[in-house]
């Protein structure tokens, strides 16, 4: 888990539904909603989202208010398919289970970026792996669960079949879960990773509103969707970048290093680039040139010197920086100060 913690959200529709369950355990929605800036209203547009900040602190205090530790699980078993605007529709009205898996494993982004969904199979066993991308603090229990939890109950009502299987969760079992263990398929606590584990021929059950037209219509709005997300993410990205790469006390960070600063793949971030028309090399020079402008119009004190510029850029040898000057200007580092400052080293 990396990044910055303000850049992940969660739907917005759910924190609607928490509230009705907090309803129907006697608390109003205005109690759960109050002094974190949620607008009820705001919360029911199509496509709204909400920090997984707002987000945890919506599920402790509707846990304090209710005095129901449980309410992830709750949630959980009262999540449907069509909660999920187009993602939902698209899974759905899919063909088979494996279909609408693959479907949200692919367009969960259009939902949320704090978590991702994976499909892996191996022999005759399958499992869906949940990936944790945010921090969720005291609710990261509450949050897997509705989600784990969830995608078992909507496999169930698509696919018209009681599934049967595991399911593992990357935390220690907390005490309330004890009520619920009845309920739930083989449930195993302190794993490495939050998934559920199942027979692979379930992948092939057909669904029980399988509509290749609906699907179609969906799948092309998602594609839609999350085109327009790659184009932001695309314009986002470069000063995104140009940000990172340099230390403030020196020296550069290499890709996978700003690509984890960012909370993604050194893959994912490459082709981000590819998209914007650069490449992280291209970024380095602008940088590195326009910081050697900058540090070189001046004749500081001693950390100011050209070897010490070119170590604050990032080159170990001096003279691959006075090249690397030349190429950009026509002149060396010490001509340019010359004529900039009157003084030469």
């Amino acid at each position: 888990m990396s990044g910055r913690q303000d850049e992940f959200t969660l739907p917005a529709a759910h924190a609607l539904q928490l509230a009705q369950l907090v309803k129907e355990a006697g608390v109003a929605p205005e109690d759960l909603f109050s002094g974190l800036g949620v607008d009820a209203k705001a919360l029911a547009v199509p496509g709204a989202h909400i920090s997984v900040a707002v987000g945890e602190k919506l599920f402790e205090r509707a846990r304090r208010l209710t005095g129901e530790p449980a309410v992830g699980i709750q949630l959980g078993l009262q999540m449907r398919a069509s909660a999920h605007g187009y993602l939902g529709f698209a899974a759905m009205t899919a063909a088979t289970l494996r279909e609408a898996l693959e479907t949200a494993a692919r367009f969960v982004p259009t939902r949320t970026n704090a978590l991702a969904l994976s499909l892996h199979v191996t022999g005759s066993r399958a499992s869906v792996v949940i990936e944790e991308r945010a921090r969720f603090g005291p609710a990261r229990d509450a949050i897997l669960f509705w989600i784990a939890i969830g995608i078992w109950q909507m496999g169930t009502a698509l696919t018209g079949r009681e599934m049967e299987g595991a399911m593992d969760f990357a935390f220690e079992r907390p005490a309330y879960f004890d009520r619920f263990a009845a309920f739930a398929p083989e449930v195993r606590f302190g794993q490495p990773v939050t998934q559920m584990v199942f027979d692979a021929r379930y992948l092939d059950l057909p669904l029980t509103m399988a509509d290749p037209v609906s699907r179609q219509l969906a799948y092309s709005e998602l594609e839609r969707s999350l085109a327009e997300m790659a184009a932001t993410a695309a314009a986002d990205v470069v000063p995104r970048v140009r940000k990172l790469l340099l230390r403030p006390d020196g020296g550069i960070l290499a890709l996978e290093d700003v690509a984890k600063a960012m909370g993604v793949s050194a893959r994912t971030l490459k082709r981000r680039l590819a998209t914007a028309g650069v490449t992280y090399s291209d970024l380095l020079e602008e940088e590195r040139r326009e910081m050697a402008l900058l540090l070189l119009r001046t004749r500081g004190p001693q950390e100011s010197s050209i070897d010490a510029v070119a170590e604050r850029l990032g080159y170990s040898d001096p003279s691959n920086f006075r090249r690397a000057f030349q190429r950009w200007t026509g002149v060396s580092p010490a001509a340019y100060r010359k004529g900039r400052t009157g003084v030469i080293e």
